[in-house]
Order: structure tokens, then C-alpha cells, then sequence
């Protein structure tokens, strides 16, 4: 019977340790604060693009499949079509891994800005995201001055004057 116990002990050891070890490590986040992490991903025609530099984005993790993040997505165009005019971007990263629902989310929704294809999710993995949606305000110099998780109304008074105020803010370099 003492045998029994110390070979079930032994088993469940060597799983518990087997799980421990194959758990991924403790993904990095992007730190308000920071410099934006560079990567290069395809838009929906084919063609890698990465951040720009000198104008103030929001970069938005997302995808079709979250109620969340298609609850936002309106919101986030009328913000774009407000301030693009002023140095404002918007770059929304879907890590949707079918392109053919990608692409006719985009054109139902006609979403305006810039949308990018993450369907490995190594970029939003890179910026530590496992939630969506998840986004980013980066100012002019490629600095992360915002994290916001979960959807938001991007046309409140008090998002506006913040992304108002950045884009006043002058890049350096």
C-alpha cells in the first residue's frame, strides 16, 4: 500500500513539474513610459507596414470574433476622421486568423484607418495583450503614454482633449 502512495506521489511530481515547465514564461508588457516596440505586419493587401513615426497613433489589438471590440470600432472611426487632419493616427492589429472574415468585417464596417494582420499573434503577444480589445496611445516621439484594456468610447470630451493634447506636444529629433 506505501508503495502504491509513493508511486502516485511520484506521478502526480513528475506531471505537476512537466506542467510547470511548459507553461510560457511571463510575457513582457508594454510599459507606459516606454518606446513603442517596432514590428512590420501585412495590411489586408498583402503589404508590411510598420508604425509611423512623428504622428500620435492608437494602436488597437482586436479582433472580429470579440462583441467588445466590434462594439468600439465606431467610436474609433469617428475619432480618426475627426483628428487625422492633425497628425492623428489610428493602426487597429486584428489577430483574427481567418483574412476572409478580416476582410469582410472591414468592408461592412468601413473602418477608415489603418488595419493590419496579426494572425499569429506574435505582435500582440510582443506587446503583452491577452485580453481584447487592448490599446495604445504612442505620442509623436514613439512613446507609449496610454494603456487602456477593454472597449472604450473613443469620443468622450476627456479621450479627446488627451489625444488633443499629445498632438499639441512637439516631436523632438
Amino acid at each position: 500500500m506505501l508503495k502504491r502512495w509513493i508511486a502516485m506521489l511520484g506521478l502526480i511530481a513528475v506531471v505537476g513539474l512537466t506542467a510547470w515547465y511548459g507553461m510560457p514564461g511571463k510575457q513582457a508588457r508594454m510599459e507606459v513610459g516606454k518606446p513603442a516596440l517596432p514590428f512590420v505586419l501585412p495590411d489586408l493587401a498583402g503589404k508590411m507596414q510598420s508604425l509611423a513615426k512623428g504622428e500620435v497613433i492608437l494602436l488597437n489589438f482586436w479582433a472580429t470574433w470579440c462583441p467588445p471590440c466590434r462594439q468600439e470600432m465606431p467610436s474609433m472611426a469617428a475619432l480618426y476622421n475627426r483628428l487625422r487632419d492633425k497628425g492623428f493616427n489610428v493602426v487597429a492589429v486584428s489577430v483574427d486568423r481567418d483574412a476572409n472574415s478580416l476582410t469582410g468585417f472591414v468592408r461592412e464596417y468601413q473602418l477608415p484607418f489603418q488595419i493590419l494582420h496579426d494572425k499569429d499573434s506574435e505582435v500582440s503577444h510582443l506587446y503583452g495583450v491577452f485580453r481584447y480589445p487592448e490599446s495604445f496611445i504612442i505620442d509623436r516621439n514613439g512613446i507609449v503614454r496610454h494603456h487602456l484594456v477593454g472597449a472604450v468610447e473613443w469620443m468622450t470630451p476627456k479621450i479627446i482633449s488627451e489625444i488633443e493634447a499629445l498632438l499639441a506636444e512637439p516631436a523632438q529629433g
